[in-house]
């Protein structure tokens, strides 16, 4: 990649982001298809890291300062700096399912300006599935348009919820228990970047984690935002270097799945939002 092809504004950001994250995509494929998923260790308990983690959070790091020098990096093995103008990078998330040859993981790159993602993309390349989206301009999957799903009902949803050891278990276990007791089927599957993809995608109905890093979440929030979805205002009730709360969730869902976890909605999207699914007769109680 020539610095010239890549122009100074988030046009030529958005560019440069496609490119980088199809080439450590390509890294982290070779990796799973190889023996880097072989060398795995701990970081934490549940927190795996192979060594192609390091190598894909290197190389995203090193493209974007080549081309973007004044542009702050803040990755999840690195760390890094916070500015103006940040990229947010988690160079595999879903490092569990890597390591045990599950094809069900993604790297996720976001860009942050003045406090606001601009740039989200995320990136299976098991599956060769790019998420990609603008603020202002939808969200895509391998340049085709996507959209959240139109349930608007719990008997008739299916939710991913994650969850972190900074929350303790009975804080989960009872947003389960709400969630359950309205009808709706509760699932994880091992990366919450791609679930947040999936729901842009319609795939899911809606995401729950009640800490989430930055790195793994904001791609993902500003993907379901443009896909048409409601989302929390996770800048605004968390930190890109602390993290916090994450909801992202299909639009009739929204109210009651905001009640039962306890994360607010974006105040912009409230109003759109008042007309909510109806739950399980025979199991919700208000």
């Amino acid at each position: 990649m020539d610095r010239q092809f890549f122009s100074d504004d988030l046009h030529g950001r958005a560019e440069l982001c496609r490119d980088v994250i199809r080439s450590a995509g390509a890294l982290v494929l070779r990796g799973f298809l190889g023996n880097g998923r072989r060398s795995v260790s701990m970081k934490g308990p549940q927190d795996f890291l192979t060594e192609v983690d390091a190598a894909s959070e290197a190389h995203i790091r090193c493209a974007l300062a080549a081309h973007s020098p004044e542009d702050s990096f803040f990755g999840e093995e690195g760390g890094g700096a916070i500015s103006e103008r940040a990229w947010v990078v988690d160079p595999i998330d879903g490092t569990a399912n890597y390591a045990r040859g599950i094809p069900h993981f993604c790297i996720s790159i976001a860009f942050v300006q003045s406090g606001s993602t601009e740039i989200a993309a995320i990136y299976n390349p098991a599956q060769d599935e790019l998420y990609f989206a603008r603020r202002g301009q939808g969200a895509t999957r391998n340049g085709v348009p996507i959209h959240v799903a139109q349930t608007a009902r719990f008997d008739a949803a299916s939710l991913e919820m994650g969850w972190s050891m900074r929350v303790p278990n009975t804080a989960y276990l009872g947003v389960m228990e709400a969630l359950l007791g309205m009808g709706a089927n509760v699932r994880r599957a091992g990366s919450g970047a791609l679930a947040l993809a999936y729901v842009a995608d319609g795939r899911s109905d809606g995401y729950i984690e009640l800490h989430m890093n930055s790195w793994d979440c904001l791609a993902g929030l500003l993907l379901v935002s443009e896909a048409g979805g409601v989302v929390c205002p996770y800048l605004e009730i968390g930190s890109l270097d602390a993290g916090g709360p994450a909801l992202a969730v299909a639009p009739a869902l929204a109210s009651e799945t905001s009640r039962a976890s306890n994360i607010p909605l974006d105040a912009a999207v409230i109003p759109a939002c008042r007309q909510t699914a109806p739950a399980c007769p025979a199991t919700f109680v208000d």
